[in-house]
């Protein structure tokens, strides 16, 4: 295994619900990485970033950073310390927008005084080949739970899908793509985790990780719970409370308590073999279970999403910020949408010198649009 940089990062990858939110603060306790809890930079942009031009260009940079910083100041989490926008267009990381991002995070881990930094957006599972491309040696840490648990969790939470048939679809695409950078790059790149090893057995876990890593295990990544960063996560939403406590089995089979019946077998429908391969029993009457009709899902979920939203009204004490920050993804998927048409709309011949011949019109690129609109209907 190739040893690991000094400074390189550390990316959690994977699906949300899968206690990555506990992984992140273990690794914030190290004395050595620091890993705020994530704007999710490049879920939001990535699907923007074709709007944005070539990104060589700084004024087309500080676009990008300028709307990266509104995603922090909306952000659900806030973050210690306050970002120098004008040094990450003038200097970012690398090239591209996952250049940008780093810079930002290189700023967080800057002014803790930390070595190292990660990021926990489960989402990057989407970006390992840019990261790597950038940071040739990052490390990039699979965390992967039992899609049943997931899908119960869920249920609950304002992130993600709610409906478990969906959430299980999610699921599947996901850790294929963490299964394809695992056998892409090996396992001196990508480390694989299960959630219920790492509760049942965390100080071997925790060395494990250290080792893949190139760190020390340090007791105080045994006891995250008693962190100040802890308690914070603790106290904003309700289903990140469980953050300010310490580490428990108590989660594992939340699916048997949570989900249905047929709920249940309709998640070890859609994930079968994929969930078997990473060790987890299928139902072996999942294969003959019927899919659940289209327009009942769609009723459930929105049924689902209507407590859930009721609940998070009540004892989430960033739910207000949580609607800002999406309201603020919208206007800036309106944004990118202007640029674009403003690049497609041709130039009358009658406002264009005589001598200057008509270009051809682009017709634009709408894929990164509808990778957005695809996550959000998740």
């Amino acid at each position: 295994m190739t040893a690991p940089g000094a400074e390189s990062p550390v990316l959690i990858i994977g699906t949300e619900r899968s206690g990555s939110n506990l992984l992140r603060l273990i690794l914030e306790s190290h004395s050595r990485i620091t890993i705020p809890h994530p704007p999710h930079f490049l879920r939001y942009l990535a699907p923007l970033a074709e709007s944005y031009g070539d990104l060589a260009d700084r004024r087309n940079r500080a676009r990008v950073v300028d709307d990266a910083v509104g995603l922090l100041r909306r952000h659900i989490h806030p973050w210690p310390h306050p970002l120098r926008p004008g040094a990450v267009v003038a200097e970012p990381a690398g090239p591209g927008l996952f250049g940008i991002v780093a810079a930002v995070y290189e700023q967080h881990r800057a002014a803790t005084g930390k070595a190292r930094w990660g990021c926990k957006s489960t989402f990057m599972v989407d970006h390992v080949a840019e990261v790597l491309a950038v940071f040739p040696d990052a490390r990039f840490v699979w965390l992967v739970r039992d899609p049943c648990d997931v899908a119960s969790s869920s249920k609950r939470a304002v992130f993600g899908p709610s409906h478990p048939y969906r959430m299980a679809r999610l699921w599947r695409a996901q850790q294929d793509r963490a299964r394809a950078a695992l056998d892409t790059w090996g396992a001196g790149v990508v480390h694989l985790l299960r959630y219920e090893d790492l509760v049942s057995r965390p100080e071997e876990e925790i060395g494990r990780l250290c080792d893949f890593l190139g760190e020390k295990p340090e007791p105080a990544m045994l006891h995250h719970h008693t962190t100040a960063a802890a308690r914070q996560t603790a106290a904003l939403a309700d289903a990140w409370h469980r953050t300010g406590q310490p580490v428990s089995t108590d989660r594992i089979g939340a699916g048997r308590r949570g989900l249905s019946a047929r709920e249940r077998l309709w998640v070890d429908k859609v994930t079968g073999p994929v969930k078997q391969s990473l060790g987890y029993p299928v139902d072996p009457r999942a294969a003959a279970v019927p899919d659940p009709w289209p327009p009942a899902v769609a009723l459930r979920s929105v049924w689902l999403r209507t407590r859930i939203e009721y609940r998070s009204m009540r004892k989430d004490g960033n739910h207000r910020a949580r609607l800002r920050r999406d309201a603020y993804v919208q206007w800036l998927r309106l944004k990118a949408l202007a640029r674009r048409t403003a690049r497609t709309v041709p130039i009358p011949d009658r406002a264009r010198p005589s001598h200057d011949p008509l270009p051809p019109a682009s017709t634009g690129n709408r894929a990164g649009e509808q990778e957005a609109d695809r996550q959000e209907s998740l």
